[in-house]
């Protein structure tokens, strides 16, 4: 057990979230400007909170924490800088990004009780297709035992703003894993990193998305598409 599973749970709240998929890579510039002016736009009450699931180009990101040293290859794909949280990581085709702009203040306020709840999103999800994702004490993210070692299934990476949240997770569900070759993934060198489809599970990512509006309702409140 870490120290997230005794914390409060975040506040469910009944007020609609607005529920977006887009199809096809969106560039990680344009992802940026969009979130930026849906964050502006709740935060002046005048949207809804929203979730936006889409896929990027090939790419890498480095948080507020990131260590130049982890770069290993800046040569291999575009580099972004970013405002979240946390260190390097890649993203790219086969890999649900989902960015997460909610009022946090409405839910308690709490950052700690927010990632607690994103990572157990993330685990009700991998369970509903035979994987058992994990928590680790100081390690953010979800994780799973797989041929004798554990490796990262899913990222967290979070922003809150004026009690409200932005970028959000990704979870590898068929990814080229050697794309995350060029970086230290999130700073975490002992592990590795693995996908659904790498553990033999072989879901669509319309499936994933079924699986992960479900569970989302269940945990933060109902949603309706965009």
């Amino acid at each position: 057990m870490t120290t997230r599973d005794k914390i409060t749970p975040l506040k469910r709240i009944d007020a609609l979230i607005t529920w977006k998929t887009t199809s096809g890579q969106i560039l990680y510039p344009l992802a940026m400007s969009s979130m930026e002016e849906q964050v502006a736009l709740i935060l002046d009450g005048g949207v809804a909170e929203a979730i936006w699931l889409l896929e990027h180009p090939t790419l890498y990101t480095a948080g507020t924490s990131a260590k130049s040293a982890d770069l290993l290859d800046a040569k291999r794909f575009p580099v972004f800088e970013t405002g979240r949280g946390g260190q390097y990581t890649y993203h790219g085709p086969g890999q649900r990004v989902v960015y997460v702009m909610l009022n946090l203040a409405k839910r308690g306020g709490d950052v700690r009780a927010f990632i607690a709840a994103l990572e157990m999103w993330l685990i009700k999800t991998l369970a509903e297709f035979g994987v058992v994702g994990e928590r680790r004490e100081n390690r953010v993210g979800i994780w799973v035992r797989h041929d004798g070692r554990e490796s990262k299934i899913a990222a967290i990476g979070i922003r809150v703003r004026r009690g409200v949240t932005f970028h959000g997770l990704s979870l590898n569900v068929n990814p080229n894993l050697s794309h995350f070759d060029g970086i230290v993934p999130c700073g975490v060198s002992d592990h590795g990193v693995t996908s659904l489809a790498a553990l033999g599970v072989g879901a669509t990512m319309a499936e994933v998305d079924a699986v992960l509006r479900r569970n989302f309702e269940t945990a933060f409140g109902p949603v309706v598409d965009a």
